[in-house]
């Protein structure tokens, strides 16, 4: 962990700065491996979970040792509680992805002009524009009719065989591909952006933004290893 003390004593080290981007990027990640498959079997114990993770942010932020950890964790709890809502009982509707996944930007605004939770709130916000761009994204190439059709199909025991490579092919398209590089282009610039200052709330930041590559890198190569397995 980040004490608060370590920073402030050298307001510019390198290696704490890499550990709030390493830590943010880490914590965007786990929903797609946590609590992606959670919500399919059990949407109320994911909601209910971000009790806990809210309750372990504020208990760590009110250590000194930890409060860096416990300011980056209430930023997560953020995003999980929106997820949950979503990816628990809304998936089939992508329209409505953005409006449920910013149903926390007024507690994280409220909080950064209170002068509270500076680095959970950066880290909610670049995880939000994230979400942002890729829903520019699917919505620019033509993605979320498709978006639904999968969603429906997973839900009604359809193989997904029978929707995927329709999904695949309005990415591959010149559209697609151009929007792919716009996309991933302005998420690196806004990232080295971000890591340009010393102020580790922007590093957490940067994490977030970043590692919607990931996510986003991580589905089209699941999606072209499926295709290409079916």
């Amino acid at each position: 962990m980040i004490s608060t003390a370590f920073l402030s004593e050298r307001p510019y080290l390198k290696e704490a700065h890499w550990q709030m981007f390493a830590g943010a990027s880490f914590l965007v990640s786990i929903p797609v491996f946590l609590q992606a498959p959670l919500v399919r079997v059990a949407p109320d114990i994911s909601l209910l979970m971000t009790i806990g993770w809210l309750l372990l942010s504020i208990w760590l932020w009110q250590k000194p040792k930890y409060q860096l950890a416990g300011d980056l964790l209430f930023g997560f709890t953020l995003s999980w509680w929106a997820g949950g809502l979503y990816w628990g009982w809304l998936r089939t509707q992508p329209m409505l992805h953005l409006a449920i996944e910013a149903i926390p930007l007024p507690i994280a605004v409220a909080a950064l002009c209170f002068g509270y939770f500076r680095i959970g709130s950066l880290f909610f916000l670049g995880s939000l524009l994230g979400t942002c761009l890729t829903d520019f994204y699917c919505m620019g190439t033509g993605l979320m009719p498709w978006w639904e059709r999968m969603m429906n199909a997973e839900d009604s025991g359809i193989s997904m065989a029978q929707v995927m490579p329709g999904a695949l092919a309005q990415m591959h398209t010149l559209t697609g591909i151009l929007l792919a590089m716009g996309t991933c282009l302005l998420l690196l610039g806004i990232t080295v952006w971000a890591t340009r200052t010393r102020e580790a709330h922007m590093w957490a930041f940067a994490g977030a933004v970043f590692s919607t590559l990931f996510v986003d890198g991580l589905f089209w190569a699941i999606s072209n290893a499926f295709l290409i397995g079916s």
